[in-house]
């Protein structure tokens, strides 16, 4: 495909599974947008704003359409907003305290707890190619947070490797209710409203932060580029080949990497590289089981 069709198609949005790379951009924006906004803001009140707008935009144009909210499935809804919120809030953390790209990457072994949890908790069995996956992402992980981090790197590590956990067991919520045949803007609605009355409840410990011109900005960056990045990926995954767009949906390793590396400095040694792309091609092999 040559640069002019594919300005073409960027134009008619004819993107297909394209749409992951501009999902990924928009996911890697958002991680500079959060790591930016913890010089104002905790990461509980990140989430609770990013998860409010969400939760406001898909609602207003929901009801604008005419249709209904009403769900008979809440309790499937209930745990996945549950551990999606989790995963959310850790992940948040993880992105405040550790190199953009480290620890997108972390986040991004979900597929690799998914596999694992798929077995545990479905009696799916693995076969040789998902076992070869996990054992390439266990020492990507190893690789990544090699003992030489710090205490506090350390504790940043977990919650970035505990974010994917979280996501992976709300993946595997997303699968059933996918089953019992939810709409998948329903299920992001129940998330976002979910996650944004768990955000209250914790808001509710702690002193408000002041809103300022320049944390609004923040924060209306955030709302728009995860909501715009969360219906790029929709978009991808139903009008592209779902492996590829899965494969793609690492490129946001990559913009993260780049966008730290030039607003931060973080450039991360060799091994840090080479634990990225271990995790990278876990994930790969684990979607594919």
């Amino acid at each position: 495909m040559t640069f002019s069709q594919a300005l073409t198609r960027l134009k008619t949005g004819q993107l297909g599974a394209g749409w992951m790379v501009v999902a990924s951009l928009l996911f890697a924006l958002m991680g500079v947008f959060v790591k930016t906004g913890s010089a104002h803001f905790s990461a509980i009140e990140l989430v609770f704003y990013r998860t409010l707008f969400g939760m406001l935009s898909i609602g207003v144009v929901v009801l604008a359409r005419g249709q209904s909210l009403a769900t008979r499935h809440f309790s499937a809804h209930l745990k996945r907003g549950l551990f999606g919120y989790f995963s959310l809030l850790l992940y948040f953390y993880a992105i405040t305290q550790l190199p953009l790209a480290t620890a997108v990457t972390l986040n991004y072994t979900s597929p690799m707890f998914l596999a694992g949890l798929s077995a545990w908790l479905l009696k799916e069995t693995l076969g040789p190619r998902v076992v070869m996956s996990l054992g390439l992402g266990f020492a990507g992980v190893v690789l990544l947070l090699k003992p030489t981090f710090s205490a506090d790197a350390w504790l940043a590590g977990a919650m970035g490797l505990g974010s994917g956990l979280f996501a992976g067991l709300a993946y595997l919520h997303v699968r059933e209710l996918g089953r019992l045949g939810e709409p998948e803007w329903k299920v992001v609605f129940y998330f976002t409203l979910i996650s944004t009355l768990c955000g209250l409840v914790m808001m509710l410990w702690q002193t408000p932060s002041p809103l300022g011109m320049e944390s609004l900005g923040m924060l209306a960056g955030l709302g728009v580029t995860s909501t715009l990045a969360q219906l790029a990926m929709t978009r991808a995954y139903r009008d592209g080949n779902k492996f590829v767009v899965a494969n793609l949906a690492y490129l946001t390793v990559v913009f993260s990497s780049a966008l730290g590396a030039w607003l931060w400095g973080d450039v991360l040694p060799l091994e840090g590289y080479i634990a990225m792309g271990l995790i990278i091609v876990s994930g790969i092999f684990a979607s594919r089981r």
